[in-house]
């Protein structure tokens, strides 16, 4: 599964309204630790396909969003499920932090 483009008009209905959990990345072009952590997000959205739903915010094109839930750093890493905040992770965390995180908001197959 691709990852999703969030933005500040669909946000509702692929983020809150989602009927899987949704880890989001909030990002921007200049950012190079958001860089760092672009490839171990991509791989978490192949790993989790079907059962995740994952979105990357581009925090200078949807100020909103990120003003909404207070995003003052990047990359900061939220997970929603139900339509709630559930994790937050602030920074370019390895691929192990990341997914003891979004683990246990995953419903098994």
């Amino acid at each position: 599964m691709a990852l999703i483009e969030i933005t500040d008009s669909n946000f509702e209905r692929e983020v809150i309204d989602s009927d899987k959990p949704v880890l989001l990345d909030f990002w921007a072009v200049w950012c190079g630790p958001c860089k760092h952590i672009a490839p171990v997000v991509e791989e978490i959205a192949k790993d989790f396909a079907g059962r995740l739903k994952v979105g990357k915010v581009d925090v200078d094109t949807n100020p909103e969003i990120s003003m909404k839930f207070g995003v003052r750093s990047i990359p900061t890493l939220m997970i929603f499920k139900g339509g709630k905040v559930v994790e937050q992770v602030i920074g370019a965390v390895h691929k192990r932090n990341l997914l003891d995180k979004v683990t246990p908001h995953i419903e098994a197959n």
